[in-house]
């Protein structure tokens, strides 16, 4: 089984992609100008926005939009709109706005080493809960589409920072700005020499990960999906139906068996993790910090609070997790008090704990050295862990491949 590997990558010819590239369909929820704004500029381009559905935008004769993202698909295919590269990854150089660069490879993931369940030992695991709600639009829209563009980014554990490292790629497929304030991306074809290089790379770490793991005596985690794994899980649902429907496809390379994802490093300076913190309204705070003593011990993982006019320090046991937020989060749902709002950024948290009966804690940092460890150990993480940088810092949609058996060379 090739957990990561090359494939057959459709890219728009230069001269489209300023229109082309659009950020992910789940950022800008609440706000519908910036997509009013995106289809203004693409105007009638070819463009991802008619390929893909912003969440921003679902409620609005929905059986419709999805009926034209399949046609304009289609259309998108038959013209001569894409550069076809066989047996390719793409390296990825992505400027931010504060000019830090973040690396990453485009490829696919085969479905059968991904698995999102909470207690799943799979190769490839999701880092936070998945919420099954939220699956069954994206499968309706998946469903009949005969290619896909992703959003999804994969993180390596790889401390030292060889397996995502600068590439001395020959062909550059893309330099320009992302519209809306995305910054600048830049790709390099990664194939022949190149990539076999990468793959060296990859039999390397999977094997270091294997070791790592057999030490611990857990079972290995080689993937963890940062962001879009609502859309992965889609992949995968759709695989499994089909599967299911043919059983003559199980164990074959049908191209619904992977999902297009970039590869990035989890300890890239680029990847700035940030606590989500917890804000509990409408409960006792004081009965609240003496049940949290049951679940605490004098060397656990350092949590403050904040109430009105008080502060303090609460040490959830690392017996019971390798994250602070698991920990926390697992009791917080056991008490069953209150109601949780999940809130980005410390002075906000602390302004909100001023109001009665309401009490916020504040979360650490994620450790990037734990983060895996604890996937592996204690499962995926509970819903708001953590969050990957900025909206304008996700990422836009941009390389596509086919995931129908028409047309297709595999």
């Amino acid at each position: 089984m090739q957990i990561f590997k090359s494939a057959d990558l459709l890219i728009p010819r230069p001269e489209l992609l300023k229109n082309w590239a659009v950020i992910a369909c789940d950022q800008f929820t609440s706000q519908p100008e910036y997509w009013k704004a995106v289809a203004e500029q693409v105007g009638g381009d070819p463009s991802a926005y008619k390929v893909v559905f912003p969440e921003a935008e679902l409620g609005t004769d929905d059986d419709a939009r999805i009926a034209s993202i399949n046609q304009n698909m289609e259309s998108y295919l038959g013209s001569d709109i894409f550069r076809k590269y066989n047996n390719s990854y793409v390296y990825v150089e992505r400027t931010l706005l504060n000019g830090v660069v973040r690396r990453g490879i485009v490829g696919v993931i085969d479905l059968e080493a991904y698995d999102y369940t909470p207690d799943s030992d799979a190769l490839i695991r999701a880092t936070e809960k998945t919420v099954p709600e939220r699956i069954p639009p994206r499968v309706k829209i998946r469903r009949n589409a005969p290619m896909e563009l992703s959003h999804v980014l994969l993180l390596c554990d790889d401390p030292e920072c060889r397996l995502v490292s600068r590439f001395s790629a020959s062909e550059r497929l893309y330099d320009f700005d992302l519209m809306q304030g995305g910054g600048h991306i830049s790709g390099w074809l990664l194939n022949g020499d190149a990539a076999a290089e990468f793959e060296r790379g990859l039999a390397e770490y999977y094997a270091a990960a294997d070791r790592k793991y057999k030490e611990l005596g857990i079972s290995p985690i080689y993937f963890a999906v940062g962001d879009g794994n609502h859309s992965l899980a889609t992949a995968k649902t759709i695989w499994e139906d089909l599967k299911s429907a043919r059983p003559e496809l199980a164990g074959t390379d049908h191209p619904a068996r992977y999902a297009m994802v970039e590869l990035e490093n989890l300890h890239d300076e680029a990847q700035q993790f940030e606590p989500i913190h917890r804000v509990v309204t409408g409960v006792d705070t004081g009965a609240l910090l003496k049940a949290l003593e049951g679940v605490s011990s004098p060397d656990g993982h350092p949590v403050v609070w904040h109430t009105a006019g008080q502060s303090g320090t609460v040490t959830p046991d690392r017996k019971l997790g390798e994250l602070p937020v698991a920990v926390l989060q697992n009791f917080l749902d056991a008490y069953g008090k209150g109601s949780i709002d999940y809130i980005h950024g410390d002075d906000v948290a602390v302004r909100l704990a001023q109001q009665p009966d309401t009490i916020a804690f504040l979360l650490p940092n994620i450790d990037k050295n734990s983060l895996f460890k604890g996937i592996a150990k204690d499962g995926v993480l509970p819903r708001k862990t953590f969050s990957m940088g900025h909206a304008q810092e996700k990422r836009y949609y941009l390389e596509c491949r086919r995931i129908t058996e028409q047309r297709t060379t595999r």
